[in-house]
């Protein structure tokens, strides 16, 4: 059985980086807190605390004085940084530069549209780390639209928006979600030629992957997707993959493989997401190999 891990999956650069900066620093200081998980891949994240890395949440943070946090690739609001001044808090800071360019865009259009009561309009999944970061910019003023096309209701269509896009996004249900809102916008005779701005502000390395992974898919009998079951990207590059090959599998870990998923195989691809440690695919070729 031939067994082949895909080389393009594994960290993008802004996971990488942080991942860089905290082994780093647990290396100088033997000990760093990290506001929120580092990365949405479990193993991952075990290995770092066992290191040193102390996981917390936005309402530990609160309570947090005379100490140093890392803030992870997907980025905070602008209250995060406020709280660690008068907390006395040194934050090193690992947001990855397409989020926080984002942030920076997001906030000088928030600034603008204001003037016209315009509204800012992100395409992503309420809640998630990039998102509430994103929505600081704006005062948390911003309207979230989820895939499933939540909140769509509350944009006021007959007047000015800009549209953007939680970078892990998949890009295609995002030019549908442009093709709905203009539609909207004519139903209320606004013309979306000069009242809608839309920011392609998906990440390269995420929608890139997309048709690598596809091909990917088809030349293999039997695929292995490795990714955290909370990672947007995780879902949405998985189902690029079972798309392309129906006999595609989701696993966290190596615990979850099944014997019987290898009969009459003779072909096994290994891939992840941009949260998925390589060393993680490579432990899983070493179980299959096993059998």
């Amino acid at each position: 059985m031939e067994i082949n891990i895909d080389k393009g999956s594994g960290f993008c650069f802004g996971v990488i980086n942080a991942i860089k900066v905290a082994e780093e620093q647990l290396e100088q200081h033997g000990k760093l807190f990290c506001l929120g998980d580092i990365v949405h891949n479990s193993k991952e994240v075990e290995r770092l605390k066992a290191k040193g890395l102390i996981i917390i949440n936005h309402q530990d943070f609160e309570n947090l004085y005379n100490t140093r946090l890392l803030i992870r690739a997907h980025g905070e609001p602008p209250k995060t940084y406020s709280i660690a001044r008068e907390n006395q808090i040194q934050l090193i800071d690992a947001s990855c530069p397409v989020v926080l360019k984002l942030q920076n865009k997001i906030k000088k259009s928030y600034e603008e549209l204001s003037e016209f009561a315009g509204q800012v309009v992100i395409f992503g999944k309420e809640g998630h780390a990039e998102v509430n970061g994103l929505t600081g910019q704006t005062g948390n003023n911003a309207i979230v639209v989820g895939s499933g096309l939540e909140n769509l209701d509350k944009i006021d269509f007959s007047k000015p928006i800009t549209l953007f896009s939680q970078t892990t996004q998949n890009k295609e249900q995002y030019e549908d979600l442009i093709k709905l809102i203009k539609e909207r916008m004519m139903q209320k005779n606004c013309n979306p030629d000069k009242k809608l701005q839309v920011s392609r502000s998906i990440c390269g390395q995420v929608s890139n992957r997309g048709p690598h992974l596809a091909k990917f898919a088809k030349d293999h009998d039997l695929i292995i997707f490795v990714s955290g079951k909370k990672s947007s990207n995780g879902k949405y590059l998985f189902d690029i993959c079972h798309q392309n090959n129906p006999n595609s599998r989701f696993i966290s870990e190596k615990e979850e493989l099944r014997n019987g998923w290898f009969d009459n195989v003779m072909k096994v691809g290994i891939c992840g997401a941009t949260s998925t440690p390589m060393w993680l695919m490579e432990e899983i070729a070493v179980e299959i190999r096993s059998y």
